[in-house]
């Protein structure tokens, strides 16, 4: 089976126009699919109306037990819910999950090691077989960045580390293509100018581009988790602008793909 991982960020979920028109694409993506989300731009503005105020470390967010109620109410709630039902209403038959919904992402809080994230998860296993029965019955899984230990617990957990884990696991006996969409045109060389895409990412142009700081932030997980997926198995990563996900479908150059393979600089 040709599984295609599509994670859409918080910066495209924010704007109703824009969601509109990422559904609208994905909803014509070919080939079984299921997409993930986190929302972090709503949960920070919601956390904040509630005097709850984001703290974030390296692109990832600090969460507390306030914060972790605010993020399942926007991610498993009221973001997620809203896709499903945009989705049902371009005919496709979506289902919304978080991690423990038939225990599809099982993880576990990440340990104190300088830094306590609090209730944060780091994946542990993910349920193959039920992905695997859903997406043969001709269900579209979307998935939300909320997990469980199996012991009760919730935990948030970064939405690239789901899409990755996710394309990782279902690699082992499919064909998977993992796509990172957001509100740029891919990985920038300037963030704030999208014509200084960055076209192909290998492992050294990385290094090289992070120690200039020139990746930093909430790109650095998202690298990471796309040269994991790699090394893993995943067939294709891609990353890059929502509204070009259909290009990125037909294998046009609109984004920036990343590479195992190590190529000298110049």
């Amino acid at each position: 089976m040709k599984i295609n991982i599509i994670k859409i960020g918080g910066n495209v979920i924010d704007f109703p126009e824009k969601l509109d028109e990422f559904l609208a694409l994905f909803a014509k993506f070919p080939g079984h699919k299921i997409l993930v989300h986190g929302g972090g731009v709503m949960a920070s503005r919601f956390g904040e109306s509630l005097g709850v105020m984001p703290e974030m470390v390296d692109g990832r967010r600090i969460t507390d037990q306030e914060t972790l109620d605010v993020v399942t109410m926007v991610y498993a709630g009221l973001i997620n819910k809203n896709i499903v039902a945009k989705l049902q209403a371009l005919k496709v038959n979506a289902i919304g999950m978080t991690g423990a919904d038939g225990n599809i992402i099982r993880s576990v809080k990440r340990p104190v090691k300088g830094i306590d994230y609090g209730f944060v998860g780091d994946i542990q296993e993910v349920n193959i077989k039920l992905i695997d029965h859903l997406l043969s019955g001709n269900l579209l899984p979307v998935v939300n960045a909320i997990t469980h230990d199996a012991k009760g617990q919730l935990l948030n957990t970064n939405a690239d580390s789901i899409a990755s884990a996710l394309a990782t696991s279902l690699a082992k006996d499919h064909q998977v293509n993992l796509y990172f969409c957001f509100n740029k045109s891919g990985v920038l060389i300037d963030e704030k100018n999208e014509s200084s895409i960055i076209p192909l990412i290998n492992e050294d142009i990385y290094e090289e581009l992070r120690n200039e700081n020139v990746i930093h932030s909430g790109m650095i997980p998202k690298l990471d988790n796309a040269f994991e997926a790699l090394a893993k198995g995943v067939n294709h990563v891609w990353i890059g602008k929502a509204e070009n996900l259909h290009l990125a479908a037909k294998g046009k150059l609109s984004g920036t793909t990343i590479e195992r393979s190590r190529y000298d600089l110049y």
